[in-house]
Formats: structure tokens, C-alpha cells, sequence
């Protein structure tokens, strides 16, 4: 499996690939083929390569520069924000790392990014831990919002205990 400038064949689909350590590990779609390859030299400037399969398949992966893993989750929480514009309600968290979570809202809403919030939550670990953070909004897709936790706060070692793969 080769990444490629160019090729003749039409991309099957994109796949999602985390990078970690400089190193992405790209399976084919098609055929399940799996090979580690060196990413370094894409980070800043190009996230998705086009992938050539030993079995002909011709794929876009698209390379997840992250600085923290992120937990899938499915935790019920609310949002209130905490700076212009006011508002706030129900959030669905669909994922955590060390660095934010990212939350879905129903309905319509006037969140934009930039904009600070205090999110409440409880994780689904043994304790039940109740999380109250400080978040800035990064990104808005639809309904969907990206957060990064404010950075002046601890970091709660119950937090990082459930982040653990």
C-alpha cells in the first residue's frame, strides 16, 4: 500500500485514519490489508492522501492529527453559555479527550465559535463522576460542536483515568 500524487483510478470512499507518533496505520476497505506508513511529512499542510492497495483498490484516508485520543462516548449533558450571546440547554456528548469533547444539540441554536461555555456532564464510569468544565466552541457543523477545555483549569485525574483505551 502506497500513498500517490496521482492516480488513473476514482478514489472508492475516504477512511478515517489517527495518527499517532508521526505514524498512521491505513487499512484497505476493500480488502482489510493493514500497513503502518510514516505521516510527518503531511502534518500542516495536507490531511488527506490518496492510497493505492495492493489489491487495485484506489482510497482517500484522511489523516487525523490529534494531540490526544478521543473517547467515543454517549453521555447526556447541558451547556450554558458563559459569554455574548447567553443560551443554552441539552447536549449529547459523542466524544472526550484530555484537550475537549465534541456534543450534538437539538434544534436550532445560535452557537458560534469563539463563543465560551460551561458544560455539565457525568461520565459512565463507576463513581458516576459528575464534570462541570469551561469549554471555548472551535467548530460549528449543524448541529454538531466542537469544544476545547479552557486551559488555566486542573486536569481531573478521573478524567484521565476514563480517557485510558
Amino acid at each position: 500500500m502506497m500513498p500517490e500524487a496521482i492516480s488513473e483510478k476514482k478514489p472508492v470512499r475516504s477512511e478515517k485514519v489517527f495518527v499517532s507518533k508521526g505514524t498512521a496505520t491505513i487499512s484497505c476497505p476493500n480488502c482489510g490489508k493493514t500497513k503502518r506508513i510514516p505521516v510527518d511529512r503531511y502534518s500542516g499542510r495536507k490531511h488527506t492522501i490518496k492510497v493505492r492497495c495492493n489489491c487495485d483498490t484506489t482510497f482517500m484516508a484522511y489523516l487525523e492529527f490529534r494531540k490526544h485520543y478521543r473517547k467515543p462516548t454517549e453521555l447526556r449533558g447541558i451547556y450554558r453559555i458563559t459569554s455574548e450571546g447567553g443560551g443554552g440547554g441539552s447536549a449529547s456528548i459523542h466524544n472526550v479527550s484530555r484537550g475537549g469533547l465534541g456534543f450534538t444539540v437539538s434544534g436550532m441554536h445560535n452557537l458560534k465559535i469563539g463563543q465560551k461555555a460551561l458544560i455539565d456532564f457525568v461520565l459512565d464510569n463507576n463513581k458516576r463522576t459528575r464534570l462541570s468544565k469551561e469549554v471555548e466552541i472551535r467548530s460549528v457543523n449543524d448541529n454538531y460542536i466542537g469544544c476545547q477545555f479552557i486551559s488555566h483549569q486542573a486536569f481531573e485525574k478521573d478524567l484521565g483515568f476514563y480517557l485510558q483505551p
